[in-house]
């Protein structure tokens, strides 16, 4: 309920908020993009960007960023080497012919991925992008402690996977836990249910607000201990529509029915299109309005 109520004040003050402070906050928006059967996340706060995946090739994000207005990336995360999640940087829409600037790359230590690897590298070749490797325990930065009316920033950290372990594929998404104050969201890329168990040994009091359901809702995934102890407000599944895989799985959907008590809090793209939160210092997460999402 409490929740609820915030949505409603913000509806009407907009997107600032007074603290007990009485310091203007502004919010870190989540938004995953609707990009089919693939994954795409933006995150904007003080003004600038960072996308976590860019979603199959064709998908059209660059289109789904410039009609936002975003012309300029301070970094683009690639959790893992599959084409439904790095195939937008490569097949013109982020490449070297597209007008949104890219500042920085960063990849994991996934050993697959062959010729989509290899692409990236290409296009980050092209293009003079910088390139750096995340591990646990990195820390990615998103605005400008200098134009911030708080002088903070949100704090985006890496927690999967660890750099003594070599990992490939789903196993080796980066997993990135993004707070902001009392706002909170977990971006867990195709994680599969081994890395999620041992993503728990390393993190044992992990929680979020917020989850980015792994691997489109994959049976190979959401593991109900897992989920137990995230204990997620709100879920959102990247899914295409009618896709072929049967995702997301009827399980998982149960699963995340059982754990968030209210079929209203889980969210589907190939269903609701993209979907957006802002994270609050001060009131936590909350959904964004719809009518604001393209």
């Amino acid at each position: 309920m409490a929740r609820f109520l915030s949505a409603i004040v913000l509806f009407f003050l907009g997107c600032t908020w007074v603290s007990d402070r009485g310091e203007e906050e502004s919010p870190l928006r989540v938004t995953v993009l609707d990009v089919g059967q693939g994954l795409a996340v933006l995150l904007e706060f003080d003004g600038r960007y960072g996308l976590y995946d860019s979603g199959p090739d064709s998908a059209g994000v660059g289109d789904s960023l410039r009609v936002r207005g975003v012309d300029e990336l301070e970094w683009v995360v690639l959790s893992h080497n599959h084409r439904d999640h790095v195939g937008g940087f490569v097949d013109g829409s982020l490449s070297e012919k597209s007008p949104v600037r890219i500042k920085r790359l960063f990849v994991g230590p996934d050993t697959a991925g062959g010729i989509w690897r290899d692409s990236v590298l290409y296009v980050v070749h092209k293009r003079g992008i910088p390139v750096d490797t995340l591990v646990r325990g990195d820390v990615v930065q998103l605005g400008s402690a200098g134009n911030s009316l708080s002088a903070e920033m949100p704090d985006i950290r890496v927690l999967w996977p660890p750099d003594y372990e070599t990992v490939d594929g789903n196993h080796g998404s980066l997993v990135l836990n993004v707070s902001w104050g009392a706002g909170s969201a977990l971006l867990t890329g195709d994680l599969d249910s081994l890395g999620e168990r041992e993503l728990l040994e390393l993190s044992p009091t992990l929680s979020a607000d917020l989850l980015q359901v792994g691997h489109h809702g994959s049976a190979g995934s959401s593991g109900l201990a897992f989920l137990a102890q995230v204990m997620p407000e709100y879920a959102v599944v990247s899914v295409g529509d009618g896709n072929p895989y049967g995702h997301p799985a009827e399980s998982v959907v149960q699963k995340l029915r059982y754990v968030l008590g209210d079929s209203l809090r889980f969210f589907r793209t190939d269903r609701d299109g993209s979907v957006g939160f802002e994270l609050w210092q001060g009131l936590g997460t909350v959904p964004m309005d719809r009518s604001g999402l393209p």
